[in-house]
């Protein structure tokens, strides 16, 4: 038996494979089910009917989703041109501390430019943190992993240092129980970001938003000469730079934008849900490492970039609501790990076949 690189990908593998994965990952976890005493049929009844049936769950689960598909599609938008930005963590947060900054300076303004100005401010913010990595590496050939990776880390302590250490202008110094419990100030009523209700499922603006911004992703790399060269300089950069592509200046431009995509969640974290900045319910969440897996699984495809969102999220808003002695909320984790460990697995027999012989 001998694996070997297959010379052309039929097209059905790229829709057999996925949906075998993912059939896999649920044996799996019925395995996993059974060991642990809970019955699998009944347990996936439980977990569907709490993240998509339920009264209510819909919503809950697109509130979930909603980071994951900002930081998945920046995850994919680098990957997409062989650049492995780590940092969308970093990135998020760094979107999430100049939206709220923006929406506490323009209190008093119409809400209409507020949450413009949030959404820009997000933007910028995501986008200058990526800078810092790609410049690094198409200038210094530094690897964008280490360097991404390690502003998270970074950027996660000014983050706490805003809040927790110091008497900056996002914390709110009012009161006892401000000094004694620090927190974000309370963002203006101008800022809170609209959302709609559509037969009693709500759509908040950054869900919608990240929608739009998975069509544009789509377009631009499918439909514009742009796209066209990232995909030649991602297969090979030395063919870049021999047809003429300014690999430097691509490199610079893909990081930006998956930063400016990752600090759009930030954004929309303060302005859609927390309505302040919480460094804790940022941190604890790993919405930048959980996109990773996002993309991932959605093979770097903008719109299963929103599917594969919409699911994992599901999956996290099932395992809180059904969290107790008789479903431990760890179950969810072991899926998640499941799903992607079948997934990347199954990449192999898109790339790769296996051939016996004697």
């Amino acid at each position: 038996m001998r694996i070997e690189r297959r010379l052309r990908q039929p097209w059905w593998l790229t829709v057999v494979v996925p949906v075998v994965s993912i059939l896999l990952a649920f044996v799996l976890s019925a395995i996993v089910l059974l060991l642990t005493g809970h019955p699998p049929l009944k347990s996936f009844h439980r977990l569907f009917d709490a993240a998509f049936i339920a009264n209510g769950a819909l919503t809950e689960t697109v509130v979930s989703a909603t980071p994951l598909v900002f930081t998945g599609l920046a995850a994919a938008v680098a990957f997409r041109m062989n650049l492995f930005n780590i940092g969308g963590e970093g990135q998020l947060y760094g979107g999430a501390i100049t939206g709220a900054t923006v929406g506490l300076l323009l209190a008093g303004t119409p809400s209409p430019l507020v949450i413009a100005g949030m959404i820009l401010a997000g933007a910028a913010g995501g986008a200058f943190l990526a800078a810092i990595p790609a410049v690094l590496r198409a200038f210094f050939s530094t690897n964008e992993i280490i360097t991404s990776l390690m502003l998270n880390y970074v950027v996660g302590l000014v983050l706490e240092y805003l809040i927790f250490d110091s008497h900056s202008y996002l914390r709110d110094t009012t009161g006892f129980e401000a000094k004694v419990f620090p927190q974000g100030k309370t963002l203006p009523d101008e800022a809170t970001w609209s959302s709609w209700t559509i037969h009693g499922l709500v759509l908040p603006l950054g869900f919608v938003l990240a929608v739009v911004l998975a069509v544009l992703v789509w377009i631009l790399y499918s439909r514009t000469r742009f796209g066209f060269e990232v995909q030649v300089i991602g297969d090979s950069p030395r063919a870049g730079r021999y047809a003429g592509m300014r690999t430097r200046r691509k490199i610079l431009a893909v990081m930006c934008l998956s930063g400016a995509i990752a600090g759009l969640g930030g954004a929309s974290q303060t302005g859609d849900f927390q309505h302040q900045l919480d460094p804790r319910a940022l941190r604890q969440a790993n919405f930048g490492y959980t996109g990773i897996v996002v993309a991932a699984l959605a093979r770097y495809n903008p719109f299963a970039v929103v599917l594969v969102a919409l699911l994992l999220g599901g999956l996290t808003n099932a395992g809180f609501t059904l969290q107790g002695a008789d479903f431990p909320s760890g179950l969810v984790g072991v899926m998640q790990g499941l799903i992607l460990f079948c997934a990347l697995g199954g990449e192999l027999f898109v790339r790769y076949r296996v051939r016996f012989a004697w």
